[in-house]
């Protein structure tokens, strides 16, 4: 008998394929084992096969860009993190961004990494501006304006270049939809790793905003998602793994990836009532529109 430890990093098994093939919307090869091939032949052995790889900071959207670049299947989202920003701006001196201890850059630092997202969003394969928005769980009141004001930055920066932008909602629900109501919102705007209520869902589909379900719809604390995702519009429904975090049960608390993307479809299927093959059918579209593939 392993210990659970042992268990823990054990790659779940893959699961049934699915019939008709969907995207993993949201998904962190960087922070995966194994390559990019590997990661992305297991998804498609199980019918997930476009992926959209999103960077989290300046190093890591150019890996996006540039895995993009060289896999077909695969498109890059590029932006400064909500919690990326205050740390360009305040430093990070416990490293929790896992780049070491940084200094404070102040506002010249964040426009300077501001200006390279611009530069990378002008690239073809690059599909979306994100992952961007508010976080109040991490950051406290005195990065709140370095993470807005980057945040509205992200925002121009998609509508200018006509590229989907990618939200992170952390606790910051009523503030995201205020800015995004203040900037005007992109054409195609998606909410990863959808976290609001049924009364945010109808306000997100009003203005046609995308939501992204990640595995922790199938969370056993999570009814508030699965009632957010009966009530939202199928055409604006995708789904993600945001891989390697929010494993979905019964693999939660091990590494997650884009191969078991059909386990959290089946569970979104189940909530909405329909057949597998209507929601894979659904969502597949859905994401082809909302990154515009």
């Amino acid at each position: 008998m392993p210990s659970n430890d042992a268990d823990k990093n054990t790659a779940p098994p893959l699961p049934e394929p699915l019939r008709v093939a969907v995207a993993d919307s949201h998904t962190h090869l960087d922070m995966q084992s194994g390559t990019v091939s590997e990661a992305l032949a297991k998804a498609a052995a199980v019918g997930v096969t476009t992926v959209v790889q999103v960077g989290c900071d300046v190093r890591g959207s150019r890996w996006a860009a540039d895995t993009a670049a060289e896999h077909e299947g695969v498109h890059a989202a590029v932006a400064l993190h909500p919690n990326e920003a205050p740390r360009i701006v305040h430093g990070d001196p416990d490293g929790w961004s896992r780049q070491g201890a940084r200094v404070a850059g102040g506002d010249s630092a964040l426009d300077e990494a501001l200006a390279e997202i611009d530069r990378l969003a002008a690239l073809p394969h690059v599909l979306g501006v994100g992952e961007t928005g508010l976080d109040h769980f991490r950051t406290g009141p005195e990065g709140m304006a370095a993470q807005e004001r980057s945040f509205r930055a992200h925002i121009e920066i998609a509508k200018r270049h006509g590229k989907a932008l990618v939200i992170h909602d952390r606790e910051a629900h009523d503030d995201v939809l205020r800015v995004l109501k203040e900037e005007g919102a992109p054409e195609r705007t998606v909410f990863h790793c959808y976290s609001g209520d049924a009364d945010m869902a109808r306000i997100c589909a009003e203005h046609g905003y995308f939501m992204s379900f990640a595995g922790n719809v199938t969370f056993k604390n999570a009814q508030g998602l699965r009632d957010a995702l009966a009530v939202a519009p199928l055409e604006l429904v995708l789904v993600e793994t945001d891989a390697p975090f929010l494993t979905p049960v019964p693999y939660r608390g091990r590494p997650n990836a884009p191969y078991l993307i059909p386990v959290t479809l089946r569970a979104m299927a189940a909530v909405r009532g329909i057949d597998e093959d209507a929601m894979a059918t659904a969502v597949s579209a859905n994401t082809a529109r909302a990154f515009d593939y």
